[in-house]
This record gives C-alpha cells, structure tokens and sequence, in this order.
C-alpha cells in the first residue's frame, strides 16, 4: 500500500565520530513527506515541494520521523530475568542466565516470550535487532516464526555451547554445527530474517566447536557470526587459561576464523590496540552496551578509541538484555553519554543518534537496506513525540536547536517518546491507540 508520514525528518550528511564538528553531520528536514510503498521508502522531500494529491498521509506534529533503532546485541531468552539482582558477569550466569534458559526447551514457552519480546522492541521503536537465542533449536524456530509474523528484519541464531555450562544446556561441536546448519538452511534470507552463527563466547565452546562454527560461517556467505568479547577482567583471565596458546581473547576467534565482515562482537570493553586494529583490518564490528556494563560492573567502552579516525571500527549499540535493564535504545543512549563522560569525554546527540540507526547499520553490513529514511531503504521508521511528558514539552521549550532537542531525548526519553513505529511500510506500533498496529 502507498501512504505518506509528514513530520520532522533525522538524516546524517556522514559519520560524526569522523567529523570536526559532530552537529553538522546532523540533517534535519523541518516539514518533510516520507512516501512508503510496497515496503520500501520511495520518496523523501521537503513538504513544500510534496505531491501528496491522492494519497493517504499520517501527520505528525511535534514529533521527529528516525529511521527504526538498530539494537546490535540482545538475548531474548533473558526477558524473563531482566533486571536480577546481583553478581557480576560470570557468577549471573550461573546465578540468573543459565537456569532462565533451560526453559526454552519447551517450545510454548519459547513461543510466549518470542511474542514479548518483539512486542517489547517494538513498542519501544527498534526493528532491528541481532538477537542470542538458546541451545535449543526451538528457541530458534520460535523466534523466527513471530518475527516473520511480524516482518521485521532481524538477525538471530542457535547459541553453541559445549562446556563449562549445565549440562541441558550443552550440545557438541557436531551436534551444534549439524543444528546450526538446518536452521540456515530453513530461516536464512526467509522474507526478511537472517542467521547469525552464535557461539556463545569462548569459555563455553571448545577449540573443536570453535573451528566448526568458523567452518559453517564459510559454508554459508552471507550469514552473521556473533559472540562476547572482553566483557569482564575475570572472564578475560578466564580464557588466558583455556587458551594459553593464543595471544589473546580476540585472538582466540581470529584463529578460529571468525573475524571479518558480518562478525559482531558484543561489549569489547577491554580490548588493547592491537585488537581495536584486527577489528578494523578484518572488518569486525562491535556492540557498545553501556546500560549492561554499568549493571554488572564491568567496565567502560571507549568508544571514541574504537572509532578512531586512522582505523575506525564498525560500531553499533547495543542493550543486552537482561544484564542490560530497557528495552529503550534512548534509556540506553543516556547511559552510553554517562559511560563517555565517565572516560573524559561527551558523547553528542549526532553520536548517539548515529550509533542506534547509521552506525549500527554499518555494523550490521545493512548499510543499504536499514539506517536511513532514504529512497530505496526498507520503510522501518520510528516517530519521535518531542512532548510525550510534561516534563520533556517543558524542556522542550528551552532548547535551542535540533542538537539541543535530540539530546534531551537520548537523556530524558525512554518507552513514551515513542509515538508509533513502522515496519516495512506497515504500522506495528501505536502508542495512542493501543491494538493498532
């Protein structure tokens, strides 16, 4: 169907960690109309120069059209847990992760917590996400089934574990490969779904798993490869000792082939330079996850260390559910700024923005498909209510530019700033008229 939003429109003239000047890479159309059609975006012009005559245009005032947020590490599984108390990232685990998802070995339950979690995403304004499921193939395939419902472009696979884990939870490196493949060859490139290999990290899978996943990743061009890195010292001393031979945690999947272009690294808080230039050499991006971090105390990401402008990495955002504890790309967006501020340095409204659309795009290797309300993209777009509370229409008042206002969003905003969200072309979301979508 062909309809037109009319609204305030984000672009980005280029990448604000690249730039002198962050808030020049900001585009903001004031008044513009974004045609939608079989799905795709077919036009994007200035509301003057419109040819709406004929078509059907949803207005909104007072609001700013994104494109849809990308979230670049996520485990559905965990939603059922988010926000556990205590204990940092080995010992949750064990304590909270582990017990969470041997659950999903009945596909009923994987189902249900499928249909929240995308709900979630959703209503929450991302359509994107790359998406950790369970050992169990039916956590897959439940997965699947509601996003393809749903028609929303995401990225998921089978996790691979096969020791140092509960033994419900393990599979072998055999059984993981032959699993794995069956669940490409079902769901890859099905509509709008697409694999990603996941070994869970490397504590979990051995040397043989490791080697298999790297075999399967190029059997199959064009699928993802996803996994932790140096999320937490103790982890990282961890695999200094299953791994004595390797110069170091990166290096650990390096040999395994499992760097390069479409391998996406969740947290990487730790990394020394010498991984920082693998990344950028290979084409490997990262998944800043700040709102995780700070929960299980795990670091700071040095963000602006990893986008240096001599070797930038790929870099997206991610919220980590359940350490991570919202769903909000904007909740998570302030928490990324703290973390900045928190190594000396500010992160802008162009680089917040930035990483949760263009940025984590580019990570994804789905530059031309997603992150941009340009002609030829995929129609996901969220609408940004400028007044969703008294207290953001108060501030609101005071700002002075467009910088100023997207700012306040990304430190103020979470779940009710989003007005609608669209998928495709199609509405899914819709704050005011619950059901709508």
């Amino acid at each position: 169907m062909r309809r037109g939003l009319r609204g305030a429109v984000l672009g980005f003239t280029g990448d604000p960690f690249l730039s002198d000047d962050p808030a020049s890479t900001l585009r903001i159309t004031e008044d513009a109309l974004v045609v939608l059609d079989d799905g795709r975006i077919a036009e994007v012009r200035p509301w003057s120069a419109a040819r709406a005559r004929g078509l059907e245009v949803v207005h909104y005032p007072d609001a700013i059209l994104c494109p849809g947020f990308i979230d670049c590490h996520v485990h559905y599984p965990q939603t059922q847990m988010i926000g556990a108390y205590g204990a940092q990232l080995l010992d949750w685990l064990d304590l909270h992760t582990f017990p969470a998802e041997q659950a999903y070995a009945d596909p009923a339950h994987a189902a249900e917590a499928a249909r929240v979690f995308l709900a979630e995403l959703l209503r929450n304004g991302t359509t994107t996400a790359a998406v950790y499921c369970t050992v169990h193939p039916q956590s897959v395939e439940a997965f699947f089934t509601e996003s393809h419902r749903l028609n929303t472009r995401m990225i998921a696979g089978k996790v691979l574990m096969d020791r140092n884990a509960p033994p419900a939870l393990l599979d072998t490196a055999e059984r993981g490969y032959e699993e794995s493949r069956a669940l490409i060859e079902r769901w890859h490139g099905v509509g709008r779904q697409l694999y990603a290999i996941t070994p869970r990290f490397a504590p979990t899978s051995t040397p043989a798993q490791l080697e298999a996943a790297g075999q399967l990743w190029r059997e199959y061009p064009g699928t993802y490869l996803q996994t932790h890195l140096s999320e937490n010292e103790a982890e990282i001393a961890w695999v200094r000792e299953l791994f004595p031979e390797r110069d170091g945690y990166l290096d650990v999947y390096h040999q395994a082939g499992l760097t390069g272009r479409r391998a996406v690294f969740g947290h990487a808080v730790h990394l020394s330079e010498e991984e920082f230039a693998c990344c950028h050499r290979t084409g490997s991006s990262l998944a800043h996850c700040p709102s995780s971090n700070l929960f299980l105390g795990s670091g700071l990401f040095p963000a602006f260390q990893a986008r240096r402008r001599d070797r930038p990495v790929c870099l997206g955002l991610g919220t980590d559910l359940g350490a991570g504890t919202s769903f909000s790309q904007l909740r998570t967006l302030g928490d990324a700024y703290k973390v900045a501020m928190g190594r000396g340095r500010g992160l802008t409204a162009a680089h917040g923005f930035w990483l949760a659309t263009a940025g984590g795009a580019e990570a994804l290797d789905l530059t031309d498909t997603i992150g941009h309300i340009a002609p030829g993209h995929e129609a996901d777009l969220v609408v940004l209510d400028l007044k969703a509370t008294p207290l953001l229409e108060y501030r609101m008042r005071f700002a002075r530019d467009w910088a100023e206002r997207l700012f306040v969003l990304m430190t103020l905003g979470d779940d009710r700033v989003v007005r609608a969200t669209w998928v495709a072309g199609e509405l899914r979301h819709d704050r005011d008229k619950p059901g709508a979508g």
